[in-house]
């Protein structure tokens, strides 16, 4: 019932531009936010995963193993579980994906904390199944990470001790109803951009579990943009808190494609493998190149002084984040760092008692089974 009220609610602003009711809808939004509509690129899950190959090597310098696979990843062929690869391959893949995995586990709880406070039944429903779609999200990766030879347990206690990350926005706290709607435009939103390319990704598990993630993703932006229509064409009120909740995710949101592009050394055999396509800063001018507009249809403000359109590049020139503020968070020093990972951590810990009586029940069912025999 909640998955159905969910797609009802954001088909409605389908069927909207569809008939001409809102005729800048299809160009303005629905034109930046259908996934196939984004080139390839990196994705906001290796923030600040480095790669642990020997840097990239040419040809002649690769072992026999090396060369193979190179070409065979330079054919666009998909590499699968039972392969053969180099060990900083599958250590980086490890790493990525595994964050990504928390990443979509973690970014339940900011708007989680809003599934009881939603200001309608309708969007109650709506929320409660986006929540849920993510948690599918998060199962679907561990299994795809599962696949390189770490169980989920090794993955989980690494998040729970901090060693592993998840994306920094998750880190910001959402305050009120039109944050919600904030999220799902510009996190949702950069989330597309940086998924999409994950279909193509040379890891044939991981490639393909980002199939139904990309699908229901782009019905997530639709529902946060929809929050944002009624807010910014709501009363005053409304549309004050929606401006604000831009201007206090804008810049997070920016923030998500991970460090400059000067200050991102580890990319290049990411890039070689096909596991990362485009650069940091690429993706970065293509969200703001797709976000002004959608933005100036709703007449609320980007607060960038610098935001500015460059006939030239044809694209906007913006400011940069601050990169500090970035670092702080990633190290655990953000506004919500403690809150959430202190969340997953009771989680896991109040989770013991189902996950022992499913160790037992499934030893009880083996050794009936070997009874029997």
């Amino acid at each position: 019932m909640a998955a159905f009220a969910y797609r009802h609610g954001v088909r409605r602003l389908w069927d909207l531009g569809r008939i001409g009711i809102l005729r800048e809808v299809p160009r303005v939004w629905f034109g930046g936010v259908l996934p196939l509509r984004l080139e390839e690129g990196v994705n906001m899950y290796a923030q600040m995963v480095k790669s642990t190959g020997k840097g990239v090597q040419s040809l002649e310098d690769m072992s026999p193993e090396e060369r193979a696979f190179q070409e065979r990843i330079d054919r666009g062929e998909k590499i699968e579980p039972k392969e053969w690869m180099p060990d900083g391959y599958r250590k980086t893949l490890v790493r990525q994906i595994g964050q990504h995995a928390h990443s979509e586990i973690v970014g339940q709880l900011p708007e989680g904390n809003w599934i009881t406070r939603a200001p309608t039944l309708e969007r109650k429903a709506i929320l409660l199944a986006k929540v849920q779609d993510e948690a599918g999200h998060g199962l679907y990766l561990y299994c795809a990470a599962e696949t390189l030879g770490v169980s989920r347990d090794e993955l989980l206690e690494k998040l729970h001790s901090g060693d592993m990350k998840y994306s920094s926005i998750f880190n910001y706290p959402t305050l009120n109803w039109a944050d919600i709607g904030a999220v799902g435009w510009l996190v949702d939103g950069a989330a597309i951009m940086n998924q999409v390319p994950l279909q193509r990704t040379s890891y044939g598990p991981y490639s393909r579990a980002m199939i139904r993630i990309c699908k229901e993703e782009s019905f997530h932006q639709r529902q946060g943009y929809d929050i944002m229509m009624k807010m910014a064409f709501g009363t005053e009120e409304q549309k004050d808190m929606a401006q604000d909740a831009l201007n206090r995710f804008w810049y997070p949101s920016l923030m998500m494609f991970g460090p400059s592009d000067k200050d991102s050394v580890h990319s290049a055999q990411s890039m070689a493998w096909k596991i990362k396509i485009n650069t940091n800063d690429e993706l970065r001018q293509k969200f703001v190149d797709q976000t002004v507009p959608q933005a100036k249809y709703l007449g609320l403000t980007i607060p960038d002084e610098n935001l500015k359109w460059n006939e030239e590049k044809g694209g906007y020139d913006f400011s940069e984040p601050d990169w500090t503020e970035f670092f702080e968070v990633i190290k655990g020093n953000g506004p919500c760092n403690k809150e959430r990972l202190g969340a997953r951590v009771k989680a896991w810990d109040d989770g013991a008692w189902f996950r022992d009586g499913l160790m037992a029940h499934a030893e009880k069912q083996s050794a009936a089974k070997l009874a029997a025999e």
